[in-house]
């Protein structure tokens, strides 16, 4: 009984875990959407990857990084970057011709991507109250945003892209959650987005100001912590299980967009939110049940 609410206990964690990421994520994004008004994509991102490498190297010291060169993980973890880098470059050239609102609802496939490769690849068994979760979600979003009718553009096309590139991550991300310690997963994963962004900085450098740099440095902060968290949310719970959570991202986007920004949000964001909220809730309800049961 012991080992059933233990297990219970790390699901619940994991959730926990991967919501707070989702949160802190969402509040670097505004902080990138601050910065990239003025400072390049790529130099952010090299910022970024350069404040948590040093983070890292604070907190596990220089071997840690001969560790991360050694692991059995390079390999695999190697090819995640490039689908990340891959779906920000779709993302980011697809916001050039489509409103925030369409982008947003195309990209939030993302979580149906993960439940449907979970099942595909890591053979997860998916109960239909999680489809249902997944599903509500996505329906939440689609409300929240009131997209306007799409066509099959190319742009529609790159952010479907982007969705799956992320979602395919994430399946990669839980393959390989539980053979190595989630600090050497940032070092790997940041340590490719330093020297790729590093490149492009040769022609684009913008030496920021003060307060640039304070931005750059709270965004690098940010992201680091979001990772350390959505790392080890994926070694405590199934993709399936936390998917439905990452849709909690657009409500923290629209509460900071009224904070930073002034957007009043409209009564279908209200009415979207909630049903993001219920899904969420009919996940954790359905976890606690069924780990009620076992016992």
């Amino acid at each position: 009984m012991s080992a059933i609410i233990s297990s219970r206990e790390r699901v619940f964690a994991g959730i926990l875990l991967t919501s707070l990421s989702y949160f802190l994520f969402t509040v670097h994004d505004a902080a990138v959407k601050l910065l990239v008004a003025t400072i390049p994509v790529w130099q952010v991102l090299f910022f970024r990857s350069l404040t948590i490498l040093a983070g890292c190297a604070l907190f596990g010291g220089p071997g840690l990084f001969r560790d991360a060169i050694r692991s059995p993980i390079v390999r695999p973890m190697f090819l995640r970057p490039f689908l990340i880098l891959g779906a920000w470059l779709c993302y980011y050239s697809a916001a050039r011709s489509l409103q925030l609102a369409e982008l947003t609802t195309i990209y939030y496939a993302a979580p149906i991507i993960v439940t449907v490769l979970s099942v595909i690849v890591l053979k997860e068994f998916v109960p239909w109250t999680r489809w249902v979760a997944v599903f509500g979600g996505f329906a939440g979003v689609f409300i929240a945003c009131d997209p306007a009718k799409l066509g099959f553009s190319l742009p529609v096309v790159l952010v479907l892209a982007a969705a799956f590139m992320w979602g395919t991550s994430i399946i990669l991300l839980r393959k390989i959650a539980m053979q190595e310690k989630t600090i050497v997963q940032m070092i790997l994963n940041n340590g490719f987005f330093l020297a790729t962004a590093g490149v492009p900085l040769v022609w684009l450098w913008q030496t920021p100001d003060i307060s640039q740099s304070l931005l750059l440095l709270g965004a690098g902060t940010l992201a680091g912590l979001a990772q350390f968290a959505l790392f080890e949310g994926m070694r405590r719970a199934e993709a399936s299980v936390i998917a439905p959570f990452e849709y909690t991202a657009l409500v923290w986007a629209f509460v900071l967009g009224y904070l930073i920004w002034t957007d009043v949000p409209r009564l279908e964001v209200f009415v979207g939110a909630s049903l993001i909220m219920t899904a969420g809730l009919l996940v954790v309800a359905t976890e606690h049940r069924r780990g009620r049961v076992s016992e």
